[in-house]
């Protein structure tokens, strides 16, 4: 079985997108970077905050994330990384760089489709 972890922009979790919910439906739905797990068994173990500006953190907040979910024996086989950090982070190729160098699982860039064209539309 596939099991996924979402990495997102902290500052973005926290203020504005209301609970990550592009990325938790886009993965129901199976839809955006997501659709390379149609037909399989999958399923969301977690979104990560990747530790604030500018991503010093997210190293250590994958240990914790693994230590932390160790005595139920989960651990991602894939961490998505969120539109907010792909497609708005200045250290997004930083931040991308720590999570392949550690994960030791493929990270893929992206989640949901959902993008807005154009914010005043």
């Amino acid at each position: 079985m596939e099991k996924i972890l979402i990495v997102g922009c902290s500052k973005t979790m926290d203020d504005i997108c209301i609970g990550c919910s592009r990325c938790l439906v886009g993965f129901n739905r199976k839809q955006g970077a997501f659709e390379a797990y149609q037909g399989k068994d999958v399923e969301l173990i977690g979104l990560l905050g990747c530790g604030d500006c500018p991503g010093q953190g997210v190293v250590v907040r994958l240990a914790q994330f693994k230590l932390w979910n160790a005595p139920m024996e989960e651990k991602p086989t894939a961490i998505h990384v969120a539109p907010c950090i792909v497609q708005h982070c200045p250290h997004k190729d930083t931040l991308i760089k720590k999570i392949e160098a550690k994960a030791g699982v493929p990270v893929v860039e992206g989640t949901h489709p959902y993008l807005p064209a154009d914010i005043f539309a």
